[in-house]
């Protein structure tokens, strides 16, 4: 029976044969740029991408080093060739509201004609309107206008003043204006000389003075009519001056953006703010120096006539992808820069709106990193509104937390019309997916990358035009078959199973760059399977130094492990020790005592807060385990201590389950168990053995222990047998179990494993509800039962021995 579980040398790692891949080395196949194996996340990102709607983007899943960037790098780039050419986006000045700005969306390519026109224009209106407004013709017409305005203006006053001199006044400029002043003999009156006039010629005067006073304001008030009819027909006259210049210019601009509606109203909010600042187009008089100090030249800016291309898409090929690798606020929304100024105060404009990520993409693809934009402030929340309301706004977002604010603008929103994908693990999907209820709604495809990948002839062949690319691109040495095959291997060992290789291609590719440098360093022109494996013990020797440090504990005895001999509940547990880098493999003697009692199972792990919950699961099911195999017809009565010896950190996990249950089995049947044995497999309730991780490092860490010490032909491990196909072995040990000095076992139940670890059967109840003879589990049942009658006779005693001392008293 147990040679029957005894698990043959091949069947303990998967070779690959080099003759099988079809080539002898890989310079001779071709490059490869394509996911190897990733059929869901390949047809979800074809999903994805293909879908219109609101909140279809992409969250592409997966462990570091599996391909997720470069695979959605290149569908993007082949798919985005095919996609239509975006528009251009640009910021112009609002000449009606100064803090804000207008986005402009323009065919691709046209945003950079337009800055330049409009700098052509300019430039052509301040020479072209000095020009008119210095031309002869111009100032005939200026001077007309005055000429004619002054000609009214002298014959309204000089109508009054003939008016007053008939009535004996006279029309005076003074400090306080024009005045109406009576006169005698062709002088003003004094004051005596006014005082002295009788009452009825003073009133005369006053009537007609007030008389010539209203006629005076009535003059006044057409000689301002007219000024202001001549400012404004000076004003018509140099706009119909301009107009001549700019009519020549902007017409054919206009003819070129004529199916561009906001375009066009630009230009003419451009030419009618020409026509309202005039005079900065005009020479400008020369600023008053101060003696000894050098002032600068006051020049009118034309900076508003700008065009600011936020966006230009003219050498785009297709639809733009983007990656950002700093998805900050700014860079993604943008940011608008200021400048300081004389004093300290810093001023912006529309020229220093700056573009973002999301800009650059808009009409194609934005690819970024998840826990980037988590960590990054305010970018998640910025993220989700731009996709809710499909606009980009650039914003201050620093405005809302200063003391003091800052003159800002408040520019246009973009319309947005991106796809975004963001990349990240498993662990942030799930937390983003329960944690936040607007995730589900704007990120509705998910595209999964598996860490593993079905070994099948085609991705085999996959993987060989994997390594043949890397090696080409990167000038490594190419790979002989059997350095591919070996390869091969090692990505299932990385695995943990002979069906599966490991995607992890990052992984991969630093390994082959490894191997080339130890290959190149043994003076080898082509690397072989003999390369791959040096490199990876090469690999592992940087690392295991700590495994080295505890398997000397185990050779000097300080860590107490038998492999040899049989002991009576006690056995070897295997358990996986991980520092992150290196994961290995450690032996750990656990001892299980069985005593009278009805504290039932104790486990000491458990009581010093040394166990995890897993574990303290694993240890409770043994005691349903025993229940329903030896407690059916009457109450289980024992108590029993559990204990991994000499472990000093914590404990989780539940692989030692029936390891523990295979000692305790021990100690109730007093029956020894073989030391040269290690066990590792969880258990149900049932006595079924179950899987566990990490069997390769736990089967290597018991065979380092008992080379050690001396390998015997008597030594192995136990596993489940559900854990076959994770087996990948290194070459000792399979060397060690095909010469016959090492054993693999595998058991289903726990029947099968204590038959192998004690050599005794472990019996099955018969029709009569008994073990058979000398089998582990009658000599269980005596023992339990043999303990229930114990405990029933300590019950009866104290009762027996009242009711005596009660006679006693009595007779006295």
């Amino acid at each position: 029976m147990p040679e029957s579980r005894l698990i043959p040398a091949d069947k303990l790692r998967w070779h690959c044969d080099p003759d099988l891949l079809g080539f002898d080395t890989t310079t001779e196949l071709p490059d490869f740029n394509a996911a190897i194996g990733q059929k869901r996340a390949l047809r979800s990102i074809e999903f994805g991408l293909g879908v219109d709607g609101s909140g279809f983007n992409l969250y592409v899943s997966g462990e570091t080093g599996t391909g997720r960037t470069t695979t959605i790098a290149s569908i993007l780039s082949k798919r985005a060739k095919s996609e239509p050419q975006p528009h251009d986006w640009v910021y112009v000045n609002n000449f009606k509201d100064s803090d804000s700005a207008i986005s402009l969306d323009v065919p691709a390519g046209k945003g950079s004609e337009l800055a330049a026109d409009m700098k052509e224009l300019i430039e052509a209106f301040r020479k072209d309107i000095p020009k008119a407004l210095e031309s002869s013709e111009y100032e005939n017409k200026r001077a007309e206008l005055l000429d004619n305005y002054q000609s009214a203006s002298n014959d309204l006053f000089q109508g009054l003043e003939k008016a007053a001199e008939k009535l004996g006044f006279s029309l005076q400029r003074t400090v306080s204006g024009l005045v109406i002043v009576p006169q005698k003999a062709g002088r003003n009156y004094t004051q005596e000389e006014y005082d002295a006039l009788n009452e009825k010629k003073r009133q005369k005067l006053e009537k007609q003075g007030k008389a010539l006073t209203e006629q005076l304001n009535e003059v006044l008030r057409q000689v301002r009519e007219q000024e202001k009819v001549t400012k404004e027909a000076l004003s018509q006259a140099d706009r119909d001056v301009v107009m001549s210049c700019l009519g020549h210019r902007l017409d054919p601009v206009r003819e070129k953006y004529r199916d561009l509606e906001k375009v066009l109203t630009y230009l003419e909010s451009v030419q009618e703010d020409i026509l309202n600042t005039l005079d900065d187009f005009k020479p400008q008089p020369t600023q008053p120096q101060i003696p000894g100090i050098k002032m600068p030249r006051q020049e009118p800016t034309f900076e508003r006539y700008q065009v600011n291309v936020l966006v230009d898409n003219k050498a785009t090929d297709g639809a733009p992808v983007v990656f950002e690798s700093n998805p900050t606020y700014n860079n993604l929304f943008g940011r608008i820069e200021h400048v300081m100024q004389y004093g300290g105060v810093a001023v912006t404009d529309f020229t220093m709106i700056r573009a973002g990520a999301l800009h650059r993409a808009n009409g194609g693809y934005l690819v970024i990193d998840a826990r980037e934009v988590l960590i990054n402030p305010f970018v998640w929340d910025s993220l989700k509104r731009c996709i809710r309301n499909n606009e980009i706004r650039i914003e201050d977002v620093l405005e809302q937390y200063r003391f003091m604010t800052m003159v800002s603008l408040k520019p246009e929103p973009v319309q947005m019309r991106a796809k975004i994908v963001l990349i990240g693990t498993p662990w942030i999907y799930y937390l983003l997916f329960h944690l936040d209820p607007d995730y589900r709604k704007f990120f509705k495809v998910k595209a999964e990358f598996d860490s593993r990948v079905s070994r099948t002839p085609e991705i085999m062949h996959d993987y060989s035009l994997f390594v043949a690319s890397h090696c080409r691109a990167e000038g490594l040495l190419p790979f002989h078959k059997s350095g591919v095959a070996a390869l091969l291997e090692h990505t299932a060992r990385m695995a943990d199973d002979q069906s599966k290789l490991s995607s992890q291609f990052m992984e991969i590719a630093d390994f082959i760059r490894e191997i080339s440098f130890w290959a190149t360093k043994a003076g080898h022109t082509i690397i072989s399977g003999d390369d791959v494996r040096s490199a990876a013990e090469e690999s592992l020797y940087r690392v295991n130094r700590i495994e080295e440090r505890m398997q000397e504990l185990y050779e000097d005895g300080t860590i107490m492990v038998d492999t040899s001999g049989s002991v009576v509940g006690q056995i070897n547990g295997l358990s996986v020790i991980g520092l992150g880098d290196h994961t290995f493999g450690r032996p750990t003697r656990i001892t299980a005592t069985v005593y009278t009692g009805q504290d039932g199972m104790i486990n000491i792990e458990r009581e010093v807060k040394l166990s995890g919950p897993i574990h303290d699961k694993g240890v409770l099911i043994l005691t349903g385990y025993l229940g329903g195999t030896f407690a059916s017809e009457r109450p289980l009565s024992l108590s029993a201590s559990i204990c991994f010896e000499q472990s000093y950190d914590g404990i989780e996990g539940d692989s030692a389950s029936s390891t523990e249950l295979y000692a305790l089995l021990s100690a109730l049947s007093g029956v020894a168990i073989k030391q040269g044995i290690a066990v590792t497999g969880s258990v149900n309730q049932r006595g079924m053995v179950q899987a566990i991780g990490g069997v390769n490092h736990k089967i290597e860490g018991f065979f380092a222990v008992c080379r050690a010490q001396g390998l015997t032909g008597q030594q192995g491990v136990m596993i489940p047998k559900t854990n076959e196909r994770h087996l990948m072995l290194h070459e000792d040990v399979v060397q060690a179990v095909d010469t016959g000095l090492f054993h693999i076992w595998s058991v289903e139940t726990i029947e099968q494993g204590i038959e192998i670890l004690t050599g005794a059967k472990a019996g099955q109840r018969g029709k009569h509800g008994r073990f058979p003879k000398g089998s582990i589990y009658q000599r269980i049942d005596d023992r339990l039962r043999a303990m229930e009658e114990l405990l029933r006779e300590q019950k009866l005693k104290p009762k027996t021995k009242k009711r005596s001392v009660l006679k006693k008293t009595e007779t006295e």
